[in-house]
């Protein structure tokens, strides 16, 4: 089963962010280890590659992205979108690396140490979870708004698909519902679906009314069905699903319009495995 987050307390914690975690702390171990007989700690170093990766990957990403940050430029600012370009931040990490290894050459062999440990669990952690196919289209039967029972595949009809799980009471679900109804009456060939999780027609439908919200494709998922199913703790998420019906994107959080379009963009892809920037 696809685990895109979890618990761990009151907190949701995203998997890639556990996983992220667990490399940076293999790092520091490996980076410990190789240093303590030269009394040299490469942990100040690995936290600045952190810091300086992370601006690199936020930078990559909305140069890449730049077009859709322009109507509301501040946006950039704004990291709850989960708008970060991987191959841009590990460029950045190295980047400082290098610069750190050439003027101290102490720092060599304890973080190239830190580098291949963190490396390799990162690497071992992706084949792991790329080991099986990318999970299809949920065939559990939900409801829509008026009660009559719907499944996502015929919903889909072959075409890319946007799955939305999202509740009334959720405020970054509530600020990302504009966004998804522009794309939804804009983009006609891909399939935007809200799976409401756990709530009821009654309160939906005032809530749609209220915001003046035009949204097709409401399903009801009184008990969070399609959450447990795809291993997601958070909400809002989003599963963004290619024309055979399979898994290819996910996000968690917050959608921007530069977010939603490099999930849309992954779409045009086939992937065996989920993929996810957050």
């Amino acid at each position: 089963m696809t685990m895109l987050s979890f618990h761990l307390g009151p907190l949701a914690i995203p998997a890639t962010a556990a996983l992220l975690g667990g490399a940076l702390l293999a790092a520091h171990g490996a980076g410990w280890l190789a240093g303590r007989r030269q009394g040299v700690s490469v942990a100040d170093h690995l936290n600045d590659m952190l810091l300086w990766g992370a601006l690199a990957a936020r930078l990559g990403f909305v140069a890449i992205w730049l077009e859709q940050y322009r109507t509301q430029p501040w946006s950039m600012l704004d990291l709850r979108d989960g708008g970060f370009s991987l191959s841009a931040g590990a460029l950045g990490a190295l980047a400082v690396a290098l610069w750190r290894g050439w003027k101290q050459s102490a720092l060599r062999q304890p973080l190239t140490a830190a580098l291949l440990a963190g490396a390799l669990v990162w690497a071992s952690a992706e084949a792991w979870l790329a080991r099986t196919e990318a999970p299809l289209l949920s065939s559990q039967v939900l409801r829509s708004l008026s009660g009559s029972p719907m499944t996502l595949p015929a919903l889909a009809q072959g075409h890319p698909t946007v799955v939305n799980l999202w509740a009334s009471w959720c405020p970054p679900c509530r600020r990302e519902m504009p966004l998804l109804q522009s794309a939804q009456q804009n983009k006609p060939d891909v399939r935007f679906v809200f799976a409401n999780q756990g709530e009821d027609a009654a309160t939906v439908n005032q809530y749609l009314q209220t915001e003046g919200l035009r949204l097709g494709h409401v399903l009801l998922d009184p008990g969070g069905a399609l959450g447990a199913e795809y291993g997601s703790a958070a909400l809002p998420t989003t599963l963004f699903f290619n024309t055979q019906g399979r898994l290819a994107a996910t996000h968690l959080g917050e959608l921007s319009a530069a977010t939603l379009a490099s999930k849309l963009a992954a779409l045009r892809d086939v992937p065996h495995s989920a993929k996810d920037t957050r």
